[in-house]
C-alpha cells in the first residue's frame, strides 16, 4: 500500500510524564522552531482533525496534536474540569521539553487554553480559540438541545456531524461532506482509539461547569498577557458568535474574525484561508 504523507500518514506516537500518564500524540511539519501545539474539540481524538487543516499549518511550522488524559490512546480518566484537562496538558507539553509554545484551541480545546494561558502564561507566546467563549458568560450552560442531541449521543451520523458543525447552506453543507471524507475515510490505517462514553459525560461536565453563569469569572481574561486571535464562523449554532467579540473585548490584546457561511467547523471549511492567517497571526 501507498505511503500517505503530511498528517494523514503521520505516526502515532507516545511519551511517559511525570503525572503518571502516557500521552498518545502526532508531530509533523518542520522542527527547530517554536511549536504550535492544538488542542481538540468536544469527544474528539487525534483523527478528529481535518487532515487539510493539519497540512496546511505545518507547511511552515511544527504542528503538534494529542489526546490529553483519557482521551483515546492516551491513558488515565478524562477529568471533569477545564482546569484539570489545563494542567493536564501542561504536563505533556512539559514531557516533550518545550519551554514556549504558541497554542491553538478549537471550542472545548479553547477553554483549555484560555486555562493553560491563565495558568502558565510563560509557556505561551501567543493564543488561537476558534470556536470560543469565555467561562461564566450567560447562555453557556451547555450546548443547545438540538446539538447535544446530535453530537452527544453514543453514535453520531454523518448528517447530525454535519448539522454540528456546517450552516445550512448547499455550499457549507457540501463542504462538511469533504470534511468527513478526509477524517473518516483518509486515514485508514493505524487511527487513534476513539473516546469512550466516559469522556464524553466527563467533558460535558465540565463545559456545564465552565458555562455556569458568574460575571465575576469573566474578569479573569484580563490577565491573559498573550497576544490573541479569536476566530469563529459567522453562523456558529454550538457557541454563538457574539461570544467571540465578548471573549475579544474581555482579553486586552486580542481581535476577531469570522468567516462567512460557516458554523462551529469553520477552520476546517475554510482550512487555507484559516491557515494563513494563523501564520500571519504567529509570524507578526
Amino acid at each position: 500500500m501507498e505511503a500517505k504523507n503530511g498528517y494523514l500518514g503521520a505516526p502515532n506516537q507516545t511519551i511517559d510524564a511525570e503525572n503518571g500518564i502516557t500521552y498518545a500524540y502526532r508531530r509533523i511539519g518542520p522542527q527547530g522552531g517554536r511549536p504550535l501545539v492544538l488542542l481538540v474539540h468536544f469527544r474528539g481524538n487525534l483523527d478528529n482533525w481535518d487532515p487539510q487543516l493539519i497540512d496546511a499549518l505545518a507547511e511552515q511550522r511544527d504542528v503538534i496534536t494529542f489526546d490529553n488524559v483519557g482521551v483515546g490512546a492516551t491513558t488515565g480518566s478524562t477529568p471533569s474540569t477545564i482546569e484539570q484537562m489545563a494542567e493536564d496538558a501542561i504536563r505533556f507539553v512539559e514531557a516533550l521539553g518545550l519551554d514556549e509554545i504558541d497554542l491553538l484551541g478549537f471550542s472545548i480545546g479553547s477553554f483549555v487554553a484560555q486555562e493553560i494561558a491563565l495558568a502558565r502564561a510563560a509557556l505561551v507566546r501567543k493564543l488561537v480559540l476558534a470556536s470560543t467563549a469565555p467561562q461564566g458568560a450567560p447562555g453557556m450552560h451547555g450546548w443547545a438541545p438540538d446539538i447535544i442531541g446530535a453530537l452527544g449521543k453514543p453514535t453520531t451520523s454523518p448528517e447530525e456531524y454535519v448539522y454540528g458543525f456546517f450552516t445550512d447552506s448547499a455550499a457549507s453543507k457540501a463542504a462538511g461532506h469533504g470534511v468527513l471524507g478526509r477524517i473518516y475515510q483518509g486515514r485508514t490505517e493505524d487511527r487513534d482509539a476513539p473516546t469512550s462514553w466516559r469522556t464524553r459525560n466527563a467533558q460535558y461536565d465540565a463545559v456545564l461547569k465552565w458555562g455556569t453563569p458568574n460575571f465575576g469569572l469573566l474578569q479573569r481574561l484580563a490577565a491573559v498577557e498573550q497576544p490573541t486571535f479569536v476566530a469563529n464562523g459567522d453562523d456558529d449554532r454550538m457557541i454563538l458568535p457574539w461570544y467571540s467579540h465578548l471573549i475579544a473585548s474581555l482579553i486586552p490584546d486580542a481581535f476577531v474574525k469570522l468567516y462567512p457561511d460557516s458554523a462551529h467547523g469553520f477552520l476546517f471549511q475554510h482550512a487555507q484561508e484559516f491557515a494563513a492567517d494563523v501564520h500571519k497571526f504567529l509570524d507578526a
